[in-house]
């Protein structure tokens, strides 16, 4: 008995369905949002890996710049796209863990709408002043600051930024009042420091390292939980007395909630590899001043809610607030 045209045309097109689905994981070029602008740290690090990317899964791994809000332009694109595996997010802290505190509203939830791959690089920032400041160490900037209330004054990459809530967060735990100067980039914060327009700043080592070389700039401490690989002879403030003093941020990959676990696992594995390159490691390490980390779906989901939390209170007992 003949087959009908009709069952025979929609038995084809089963069986092509079945094929394209069984096509092994990429089978397209993959995009890869970054919420900043070109040329930036974020960007940089995601070119860097989608270069690899590229060469080791065989398709084109696209940067998309999709800068404004905050990085939640670009973080709500990724959140609200197909979880396919094909729309990737490259981000820094804040659009994941400061801004739901930050803002009113936040057009996605960090947690539920994005899938953790992988916490890619971690940094740390480096307590600075001009080299014939008065401030002699972390004891007298205090000193001085509780002397003059409201009068030292640091600058910062912007409201949430890193070096902001870094200087929130001594305020707070030195008791002292200090005056936050908001720039639209370290640069320009750098360079009114360099200037003398500030009185200290919480800086990314990458850029202070070359004026502490130089003799422009003195450091007295970084941020992090331990010491700093690129200075390694400055204490924590966790160390001179400040105990529990952490602020370091994370640039990592994540996905749309929902995409398969199994192309989760192997971004994941494509990740670890391409943070074992030479050049890669060069680029982002030694260049960069970052920490490369390369854990798991798990750690970077661990990591998120952590921060989340430590960063909700810092923000509501500092009375942070979007001008």
């Amino acid at each position: 008995m003949a087959m009908r045209p009709a069952l025979f045309s929609a038995l084809l097109a089963l069986a092509w369905i079945a094929g394209a689905q069984a096509q092994p994981y990429p089978a397209k070029p993959i995009r890869l949002v970054v919420p900043y602008v070109a040329g930036g740290s974020a960007d940089i690090t995601a070119r860097t890996l989608a270069q690899k990317f590229s060469e080791s899964l065989g398709v084109q791994v696209l940067v998309d710049n999709r800068p404004g809000a905050n990085g939640m332009i670009g973080t709500d694109m990724v959140a609200k796209a197909p979880a396919d595996g094909y729309t990737l997010l490259h981000v820094a802290s804040g659009p994941i863990v400061v801004n739901p505190s930050l803002y009113a509203t936040v057009p996605y939830d960090p947690v539920k709408d994005l899938a953790p791959i992988s916490q890619v690089v971690s940094f740390m920032y480096v307590l600075v002043v001009l080299s014939d400041s008065p401030i002699t160490g972390v004891p007298e900037l205090i000193a001085l600051a509780k002397a003059r209330p409201g009068q030292l004054s640091y600058g910062s990459t912007g409201l949430g930024g890193g070096n902001h809530l870094a200087g929130e967060l001594f305020a707070l735990m030195s008791g002292t009042e200090l005056t936050h100067v908001p720039y639209k980039g370290s640069a320009a914060a750098l360079a009114d420091l360099l200037g003398g327009q500030l009185s200290f700043m919480f800086d990314t080592p990458i850029t202070s390292l070359p004026h502490i070389k130089t003799g422009k700039l003195r450091a007295y401490a970084v941020t992090g939980p331990t010491r700093a690989a690129a200075l390694p002879d400055l204490p924590t403030l966790d160390e001179l007395g400040m105990k529990g003093f952490e602020v370091t941020q994370f640039q990592g990959l994540l996905a749309p909630a929902g995409t398969d676990p199994a192309i989760i696992a192997k971004l994941h594995q494509e990740t670890v590899q391409a943070l074992k390159s030479p050049d890669v490691v060069d680029r982002l390490e030694k260049q960069g001043g970052n920490e490369i980390v390369g854990g798991t779906p798990e750690e970077f989901a661990r990591l998120i809610a952590s921060q989340l939390a430590s960063y909700a209170k810092l923000i509501r007992e500092a009375h942070i607030k979007p001008e």
